[in-house]
């Protein structure tokens, strides 16, 4: 029998979505959040030749550097001053989360609480600035280095291009704070979400050109229409499957009535890291390489050679991704998921796994299993992210059907939904509790 929440969130319509107020504002704040972020991209950065970057960039966007401008919205093939995104912010949450496990101050502010937690981000913060002063500084140079992409090379270009890629990557840090606390899912990742799928009008329509100049044939476009909707599909289950510890409570007696003796589930995720390892994968692969490609191919030997074997369909793009996605897969949910504080708070409430004694032994059990189901995330995830891209390597299909971009897609639209659903359900329980005459609604 369905429980009282499942009839509640059943009943959830239009009608109801018309009334929560407090949810339509947070929605359109969301989206007017992401329409400033639209309009950034387009702003560029001053002192640069349009047409020229484009020349260059048509060469180059092929290679890694196609999938910085997918993560962008376009940005990047613009110079736009978002063209840095919010990519040094997850740089810095890596470096942060890594240095978390062998700082003992760091892991202390972990274990602090909410304060710990504002300190923890506030040194993220200063990461952030510091990467997009690197980036900005190398993009600089790189476009100096570029032919006569930069109109009046120099140290003022530098530190204006410096000072305005700064400035847009924390505006966007900013703003996406702001969407997770003010509107609707996650800031970070819907800024990412928006300039994905800002670009696959003009995806779609490139790989339909393609299919019209004969570049590909309509069955290979057919298979891509079913691939996508069979990786979107896969993606889903996926995403959704969990595997469920029964944890067992006992009965207890206060005066004449027996309390207790419920079971109930311990659900484990099957992919706990969710979207973040593709995005840090790519991350790091982004960070060192790029203004290789903004070079033209002038830069050294050595650069030129990484930045090929770092091409899409390359074995070592192939390797270091998927190496990246595996080691990320298990690192985040080691940082999310402490079996040894769930068993401890199944200890307390004294709930038990049948079978598996309390406290140590549990959290042993809970680890044990949670290693089995991120072994199998781990494996779904490079199958999803290296498979299309494989694909795209042979065919030339645009970035924006790959795996990482329709998985970052379908997580984001998933975790969106879900949290409107929330507040839903929230305005749900208000509207029963202001019908009902109860002293506690009176107060």
């Amino acid at each position: 029998m369905a429980s009282a929440a499942e009839q509640l969130a059943a009943n959830l319509n239009f009608s109801a979505f018309g009334k929560a107020e407090e949810l339509k504002k947070r929605i359109w704040f969301t989206l007017g959040a992401l329409l400033v972020y639209r309009l950034g991209t387009y702003i560029p950065i001053p002192g640069i030749d349009p047409a020229a970057l484009a020349a260059i960039f048509a060469q180059q966007q092929s290679g890694i550097i196609g999938i910085f401008n997918m993560f962008s919205g376009g940005a990047v093939g613009r110079m736009a001053i978002f063209a840095l995104t919010i990519m040094p912010y997850i740089s810095a949450s890596i470096i942060i989360q890594l240095m978390t496990t062998v700082s003992p101050h760091l892991e202390q502010l972990k274990k602090d609480g909410e304060q710990g937690r504002k300190q923890i981000n506030q040194y993220t913060r200063y990461g952030t600035v510091l990467l997009a002063i690197l980036q900005g500084y190398g993009i600089s140079v790189g476009l100096e280095g570029a032919g006569d992409v930069v109109l009046d090379p120099g140290l003022y270009f530098r530190i204006s291009t410096v000072i305005t890629l700064v400035g847009g990557t924390v505006f966007l840090m900013w703003l996406g704070e702001q969407i997770t606390a003010r509107g609707v899912g996650n800031g970070i990742s819907l800024i990412i979400f928006a300039g994905i799928v800002a670009e696959l009008p003009a995806a779609l329509a490139g790989t339909l050109e393609l299919g019209r100049q004969g570049a590909l044939s309509t069955g290979v476009i057919l298979i891509l229409m079913i691939m996508v909707v069979g990786v979107i599909a896969f993606i889903v289950f996926m995403e959704r499957a969990q595997r469920r510890l029964l944890v067992q409570y006992p009965k207890r007696q206060v005066g004449q009535k027996m309390y207790g003796g419920d079971s109930s589930h311990l659900p484990l995720k099957l992919n706990t890291a969710g979207v973040i390892p593709p995005i840090f994968a790519s991350s790091l692969l982004l960070l060192p390489i790029t203004v290789a490609n903004f070079t033209a191919g002038q830069g050294p030997d050595w650069l030129n050679t990484i930045t090929a074997w770092l091409g899409h369909g390359q074995p070592l793009y192939i390797a270091l991704y998927a190496t990246g996605i595996i080691f990320f897969c298990f690192f985040y949910t080691a940082i999310v998921f402490n079996p040894a504080d769930t068993a401890d708070n199944l200890k307390k409430h004294g709930g038990f796994v049948p079978g598996i004694r309390p406290g140590k032994r549990t959290a042993e059990y809970i680890d044990h299993v949670l290693t089995r189901l991120t072994t199998v995330g781990a494996i779904y995830l490079t199958f999803v992210c290296l498979l299309p891209e494989i694909l795209i390597s042979q065919y030339s299909i645009p970035f924006y059907f790959g795996g990482t971009s329709l998985l970052i897609v379908v997580n984001v639209t998933m975790d969106t939904v879900a949290q409107v659903q929330s507040h839903l359900l929230a305005h749900q329980y208000e509207g029963l509790i202001k019908k009902s005459k109860l002293r506690g609604a009176r107060r």
